[in-house]
């Protein structure tokens, strides 16, 4: 294209639906792609059926958040009806939703459970279980459950109890009459949150392998017992999945702290978004809950099995045939860290850990040395997830007791990590730490820690900025990105970041770092515009970028017009991404690939060919209007040369190259598995990295 031609505009009129895809069926579409991992034989078993537990995991948040955030919307008069809109896209979701899940309990009866008792691993239904594993159930539940349960017959006087969100419970129906001859027909019985949801027996019950009975089988077993001299019709399990987003008013609020601690104590009894029961279910009951809750009958999911299918993970851990797990690999600890003066180190040479094939060791060595050097006298981080245990937190919680100036940025508001996050800040506080809570109404997102250390040459920072959280146990199964450095200019600017954190004054000009919400969005516009402009003057044009999700409407739009000046733009979206690629006029120079494979693929890597300067950048952020607009997010350059290769090299290459867990977003918004073709050898990038980066290395290096 020439350097006079201008771009086709692009139409502002058109609907979304023709140039965007659905926000929820792009979501559930990533669901489909973990489900089909659970389907592959070719994985071993048992991490199949982690594969199906964790799109039950993901399908309770998506209703817990994303549902319920839709039907928040519209609920300021709860007795109107549903705007058409609204009710086409939940009816749109329902399908989806229903479809999946009819799916996942096909493959856990008919492929997960039969192939486990084959591998001698037993889930026992009543029906299944010989007189002896009959004899000692009975006798668990006199003992362990019965002692801990309490039903309630519904009057009057005992109203429909309050259901937990996600609990475990059970509906039953009663013939005759109660001991004071009235005819009350429902009880409803809740399981004890305290008691083991997945039981093992005892090896001499086991037939020489493993057995196990649910909590639920147990239960529904002996629940005649529980009602002398009434006769019981019918009964279900049931659980409720309840509006789990915490919601503070910024105007009102004084603490944020406190005013969490109030939140989280109703977050279990939320507005109800979703039922499940147990497929036999009586219609009766199942429209007395339905009923009861307020939900409407799109949202009723009769499963066949346990309603909550999450806590079969606890089965996984109990197998040690390593046939049926992944091959258990070690994360490599680079060898110039080796015994190394970290800060000596990295006054030389900047330093990248590419993570779960690199420890994340050195990271936590670097503020646990911070925390005993008497030379550090400040350290500063922020904090969004790192769970109840946490070296990585006792380092900083060291580091204040001896007299440094620590500051932490605690995200109160990291989604089902708010209570971990109180508890750390309480213990932080307690030792004379500085902790704040970032910005009401802006979660604090970013990823960085900087250490000041005083030397012969005065006051010297130094830095990490990453990708992912500082979680202990995300970073062995994430793929993440970290940065080590002594760089002046970037070091400073995570100063700047800090002091703009906790005095909520207007950040400084930053000479790397895009921050959000001020300036991340308006420079990768930028980036993606110079590329379209250097496009229309006929030079090679590239962007490749790597994320969680893209659905940022306005980035999309400057996609769309890079692609219609000739800038080929690869993009690697795990999850939602309502950017419709291959679609002529407006983006058949995009392609949109998704890797699911067995590390979550966590890394955002932003890559901009720029005439030859090979601009990279890693974030925090994805593309989407929260990351840019509604959180405080970084993206940090990577300078050096030689680890920009290696963010080639490993973090985007490799995955270009998948024909084992890419797959191809079509224009429709389907997905369609990316497989060799021809002669074309099998690679899949996350095994390659494993044998390239983990331990023992057997690929040489790039």
């Amino acid at each position: 294209m020439s350097k006079k031609s201008k771009p086709p505009k692009l139409p502002e009129e058109a609907p979304a639906p023709e140039i965007y895809l659905n926000r929820e069926l792009s979501q559930l579409a990533f669901n489909r792609r973990v489900l089909a991992q659970a389907e592959d034989r070719s994985i071993p078993l048992l991490e199949r059926l982690r594969y199906l537990c964790i799109v039950s995991s993901n399908l309770d948040e998506f209703f817990e958040v994303r549902i319920a955030s839709l039907l928040a919307r519209n609920r300021l008069d709860i007795d109107a009806p549903e705007p058409p809109a609204l009710s086409a896209a939940l009816e749109r979701t329902s399908i989806e939703c229903h479809q999946i899940v009819h799916r996942q309990y096909a493959i856990l009866n008919h492929e997960i459970l039969p192939r486990m008792a084959e591998h001698n691993m037993r889930l026992l239904r009543h029906e299944d279980r010989t007189e002896a594993q009959r004899a000692w159930v009975k006798a668990y539940f006199e003992k362990e459950v019965r002692p801990l349960l309490t039903p309630i017959g519904l009057d009057p006087a005992h109203p429909f109890p309050q259901v937990v969100n996600k609990s475990l419970n059970f509906i039953v129906e009663l013939s005759g009459k109660d001991a004071f001859g009235r005819g009350s027909a429902i009880a409803i019985l809740k399981a004890p949150r305290v008691l083991p949801r997945v039981i093992r027996l005892p090896p001499e019950l086991s037939g020489g392998g493993l057995a196990f009975c649910l909590l639920s089988s147990i239960i529904h077993a002996h629940i005649s017992d529980l009602f002398t001299d009434r006769e019981v019709l019918a009964y279900s399990q049931f659980r409720v999945t309840r509006n789990s987003d915490l919601w503070v008013d910024e105007e009102e609020v004084k603490n944020l702290r406190q005013a969490l601690q109030s939140e989280l104590q109703s977050r279990p009894f939320g507005v109800a978004v979703r039922l499940e029961v147990a497929r036999n279910c009586p219609a009766n009951l199942a429209d007395f809950l339905l009923q009861q809750f307020s939900i409407p009958r799109n949202r009723l999911y009769a499963v066949d099995g346990p309603v909550n299918m999450v806590r079969l993970s606890e089965l996984i851990e109990h197998s040690s045939d390593p046939a049926l797990r992944f091959a258990p690999f070690t994360p490599t600890f680079p060898p110039k860290l080796q015994g190394a003066d970290i800060f000596a180190l990295l006054r030389k040479q900047d330093v990248l850990l590419h993570h779960p094939f690199q420890s994340f060791q050195p990271l936590l060595d670097f503020i646990r040395v911070a925390a005993e050097d008497p030379c550090v006298v400040a350290i500063k981080q922020t904090i969004y997830r790192t769970g109840m245990n946490s070296d990585l937190m006792d380092s900083l919680i060291m580091a204040a007791q001896r007299g440094k100036e620590v500051t932490v940025i605690v995200e109160l508001m990291a989604r089902f990590d708010e209570e971990a996050n109180i508890n750390w800040a309480d213990r932080l506080e307690r030792v004379g730490a500085q902790v704040v809570y970032g910005v009401v109404g802006l979660k604090t997102h970013a990823k960085m820690a900087l250490v000041i250390r005083r030397e012969e040459t005065g006051l010297r920072s130094y830095a990490h900025l990453g990708t992912g959280n500082y979680h202990p146990n995300t970073t062995k199964l994430y793929t993440d990105f970290g940065l080590l450095t002594a760089n002046v200019a970037l070091t400073s600017d995570v100063n700047e970041v800090f002091i703009h954190l906790t005095s909520l004054t207007k950040p400084s000009r930053l000479v790397h770092l895009w921050l959000a919400p001020f300036s991340l969005h308006r420079e990768l516009i930028k980036a993606i515009r110079n590329e379209a402009s250097i496009a229309r003057s006929g030079r090679p044009a590239r962007i490749i970028a790597k994320m969680n999700g893209l659905l940022d409407e306005s980035v999309i739009r400057a996609l769309y017009a890079a692609s219609a000046d000739g800038v080929k733009i690869d993009l690697l979206v795990r999850g939602a991404c309502a950017l419709r690629p291959g679609v002529a006029g407006l983006s058949e120079n995009i392609r949109v690939f998704s890797i699911v494979g067995r590390f979550l693929e966590h890394t955002r890597i932003f890559y901009f060919r720029n005439a030859l300067a090979h601009d990279i950048w890693l974030s925090s952020a994805d593309w989407m209007n929260r990351n840019l607009f509604r959180r405080v997010e970084v993206a940090f350059p990577i300078l050096d040369k030689v680890l920009k290769r290696r963010v080639m090299k490993e973090g985007l290459e490799p995955y270009l190259k998948d024909n084992v867990n890419a797959w191809e977003l079509l224009q429709d918004g389907r997905y369609h598995l990316r497989r060799r073709r021809g002669k074309k050898t099998t690679f899949c990038a996350q095994q390659y990295l494993l044998l390239a980066l983990a331990s023992p290395p057997l690929l040489p290096r790039a």
